[in-house]
Order: structure tokens, then sequence, then C-alpha cells
């Protein structure tokens, strides 16, 4: 089933594994996509091994912290296409941007809210600008939000992550509530941890550090939640979006989608 025909598709820091996956399936689901990232030439490489695979994608540097850089960049998809249809946001933080993996304690008020700024502030960035030209272009649409589980988990060290994830829970909630009578549905995709994602790994080999314990063994207590003998792959995380943001989609407008294939963990 193709999913996004003749639909136009924005994807922010599209140079990340997450948000590449996603512009992969937006395009094999027949959207225009446009890749944008602070690293261009990351993204004319996405750019590139999209369009060799048929697929239908262009370029641009846009700094999603940025909010005029984020506008005028939507003004002008909304205004060459005459309509803008679905907005994913991968950003995430780096744990060297969080000090690592401090106590409560211990970690800085800068720290702290490291990814509260970071990740939940371009949410809010990205998501409000897309909105105000899909209410423009009368396109209706889908704004796609990245969370991650932790908002649901108790681990320690993670504070900041943690509060991020949970407020862009809240945020894709008030989001949903404001712009439905737009036509608007605004959804959080929230994956598990994708082992082969450059990110996870390196959570993985700090915390294992951390720990004092070998990276195996911390793969092997993740996996101990599993609820089927199977992980979630990048193609999982990309396949859900394109559909979250098709017509058939609407039916999840305003919650936060689980992308790991079940955790005994999570709530």
């Amino acid at each position: 089933m193709i999913y996004l025909k003749d639909k136009v598709a924005v994807v922010f820091a599209a140079s990340g594994d997450i948000a590449g996956a996603v512009s992969r399936s937006f395009a094999q689901h027949g959207a225009k996509v446009y890749v944008t990232a602070r690293n261009l030439d990351a993204v004319k490489a996405l750019a590139q091994e999209i369009k060799a695979d048929g697929g239908n994608a262009e370029a641009a540097k846009v700094d999603a912290l940025n909010e005029t850089e984020i506008d005028n960049f939507l003004k002008k998809v909304a205004s060459d296409n005459g309509q803008l249809d679905v907005v994913f946001n991968g950003i995430a933080v780096d744990y060297n941007e969080m000090g690592g993996r401090p106590l409560t304690t211990v970690a800085t008020f800068k720290q702290f809210m490291a990814p509260m700024e970071k990740i939940c502030g371009s949410q809010f960035l990205t998501s409000r600008v897309a909105a105000k030209y899909m209410m423009q272009t009368q396109s209706g649409g889908t704004i796609l939000l990245l969370t991650a589980a932790l908002s649901r988990s108790k681990l320690p060290n993670v504070a900041g992550i943690t509060a991020a994830s949970a407020a862009i829970e809240g945020l894709t909630r008030v989001m949903a509530a404001e712009w439905g009578g737009d036509g608007i549905k605004v959804i959080g995709i929230c994956p598990g941890a994708l082992m082969e994602t450059k990110r996870i790994s390196a959570w993985i080999e700090s915390s294992a550090k951390h720990l004092g314990i070998p990276p195996e063994q911390l793969i092997a207590q993740y996996k101990a939640f599993d609820l089927l003998k199977t992980s979630p792959t990048l193609k999982h995380v990309g396949e859900t979006a394109a559909f979250l943001a098709s017509e058939t989609g609407i039916a999840f407008n305003s919650h936060i989608v689980d992308v790991d294939c079940g955790k005994m963990n999570i709530l």
C-alpha cells in the first residue's frame, strides 16, 4: 500500500539515523520529501540516495532550533507546492551535552536543561510553524514528534532527558487539542532502543562503562524485557511514521505510539 502519494513532507534533523529512515519511508510511499539539517552534506547524500531509489527528495540546510530558518523554509515549501502535509522532527541530544549520566544531585542546571531546550524546544518550534502553514494552505496534515520511552521508565542518572521526553509527550497532546479543528493531527513516535543507531551504541558504551559491566550484559538486560523474540529496526520506525501520516493513521491522533515490539518495563 502506498500511504503518501502526492503528499509534501518535511523532515528536520534528517542527518540522524531515525530521521533518515523516516525520510526514506516517506519517499517510498510516494511523498515529495524535503530533508533538512544543519549538516548540508549529510542531507544532500540522503537526498541522492532517495532519488537513486526512485524517490523524490530535496535537501536544504535548516537549523531546527532557529525559528527564523524554520519559518522561512516552511513558507517556501508551502508556497512552492501549495500544500504542506507532513512534518517530522528527529532531533536528538548527545550524552556529552548532558555531561554523560550524572546523578541528579551532581548534574548542573545547564546539563539538566540541555535536553529540554534542544529536543523539546525544537519540537515546539517546528510544530507550531508547521501548523501555521498547514492552516494557511488548508492542507490538514500530520505533525510527528519524536520522544523516548524514558518518559515512562525508572532509570537513574538521566533526569534531564527523561523530563524532556515526558514534556514532548504532553506537548503532543496539547497541540493535537489546539489544531484538531483545522484538520491537523499531532502524534508522538516513541521508538525502543534501536541497536543499529549510532546514538544507542554510544549510550550502551557510556552506560556500560558507568556501571562497570560489559556492553553485552547491558544489551542482554534490556532485551530481557522484550515481549517478542525480535527488536524494532529503523525500517519499522520509518514504516510506522508513513502509516501514521496517512489518512488511515488518523485513528492515532494525539497518541504516543510505541515502536518497540512490546516491552514489559514500559507502561
